[in-house]
C-alpha cells in the first residue's frame, strides 16, 4: 500500500535563493554556527524520490540517509518517540520540501529510530533491575518463613494467622523456591536478550495500514533477527497494507522483496539492485575470498 508517493528536498537553487533573500533576517545574523540541514545535499543533485511499498536509502556513514528520514518525518508530521539533531534552520529547510501523496497518511504512522530502540532496551534493563531486587526480597522471605514452626502454639491476632497460613500453604502444597517465586513475581523480561527485545519493539510498534520510516533498524539485531525483521516487514506489506521507507546498509534488509533502493553514495543518487551496492559487494568479496574455510 503506497501512501507517500514522492518527496523532493530543496534544490541547489532553492537553497541559494533562501540565503540570498534580502528580507530574510535570520540569514543575516551571525549567532549561528550551523545551518544544517542546508548544505548537506546542495551539491548532491538529489532527485525527486519516488516511493513504492518498500523504499530503501542505502549509503555509507555520513551519507545523509538518516537526515533524509528525519526531514521526511518532520514534513509529514509523523509520530516519533526520541529527539533528533535539529537546528534553528531545520524548520526552514523542511518548509522548502515538497511531497505528493497517493492517499492520506493514516493515523499511527511514525518514524522509528535506533535511538528509540536503544531507549526501549534500556527501559527493559531498568525493569529487570527492579525485578531482581524484588526476587531477592522474595527469596529472603521464603527462607525466613520456612524457618518458622509449622504450627505456632499461639495465635495472637490476624498477623500471626496470616504468617501461619503462608507457612501452611507452602508446606502442604509442597512449593519449591522456584515455584514460590513464579507465583509471586512478574515474568522476568530478561528472558529476552537485547536483540530479541529490539525485534519485539518493531513487532509491537508496527500495526496495520500505516506508513513507517525505519532508521537503521538492523542496529542491535543479530543476523538471525535481521532476517526475522525482513520477513516481518514483507508480511506487513503483503498482508497488512503497510508502507516502509528504510535507511540501512544491512544486506538482509536490502534484499527485501520488491524494494526500490536508492544508492545515496552516488551523485546524483541512483536506483540499484541490492546485489549491485558496494556495501553488499564487500560481504560478497569477503566470503568469496574465504570460501575454502567453509568447506
Amino acid at each position: 500500500m503506497v501512501y507517500l508517493q514522492s518527496f523532493r528536498v530543496p534544490s541547489r537553487i532553492d537553497e541559494e535563493n533562501f540565503f540570498q533573500d534580502r528580507f530574510n533576517m535570520k540569514v543575516k545574523r551571525t549567532c549561528y554556527d550551523t545551518t544544517y540541514p542546508f548544505d548537506l545535499f546542495r551539491h548532491r543533485e538529489l532527485p525527486e524520490f519516488c516511493f513504492t511499498d518498500i523504499t530503501i536509502f542505502c549509503g555509507n556513514n555520513g551519507s545523509g540517509k538518516s537526515s533524509l528520514l528525519n526531514v521526511i518525518a518532520e514534513k509529514l508530521k509523523l509520530e516519533r518517540t526520541t529527539p533528533f539533531n535539529r537546528t534553528d534552520f531545520f524548520d526552514d529547510y523542511v518548509a522548502l520540501c515538497r511531497y505528493q501523496l497517493d492517499r492520506d497518511i493514516p493515523t499511527g504512522s511514525r518514524i522509528i529510530t535506533s535511538d528509540g530502540v536503544f531507549d526501549k532496551v534500556l527501559d527493559i534493563r531498568r525493569i529487570n533491575d527492579g525485578i531482581d531486587g524484588k526476587r531477592s526480597d522474595l527469596i529472603n522471605e521464603y527462607i525466613e518463613e520456612h524457618s518458622l514452626d509449622a504450627e505456632p502454639n499461639r495465635l495472637g491476632g490476624f498477623d500471626d494467622y496470616d504468617r501461619w497460613k503462608r507457612v501452611y500453604d507452602m508446606r502442604n502444597k509442597n512449593k519449591t523456591q522456584s515455584r514460590f517465586l513464579k507465583e509471586n513475581l512478574m515474568r522476568n523480561i530478561r528472558e529476552r536478550s537485547n536483540g530479541e527485545s529490539a525485534l519485539s519493539y518493531f513487532v509491537d510498534s508496527i500495526e496495520e495500514r500505516a506508513l513507517y520510516l525505519l532508521d537503521e533498524p538492523e542496529n542491535s539485531l543479530s543476523p538471525q533477527n535481521q532476517l526475522q525483521l525482513k520477513y516481518f516487514i514483507e508480511d506487513s506489506v503483503r498482508s497488512f497494507g503497510c508502507q516502509f521507507i528504510i535507511s540501512t546498509h544491512s544486506p538482509f534488509l536490502l534484499s527485501l522483496k520488491g524494494a526500490n533502493i536508492y544508492d545515496i553514495d552516488e551523485t546524483p543518487p541512483t536506483e540499484k539492485k541490492w546485489t549491485e551496492l558496494d556495501c553488499v559487494r564487500v560481504y560478497h568479496d569477503f566470503f568469496a575470498e574465504n570460501e575454502d574455510k567453509f568447506r
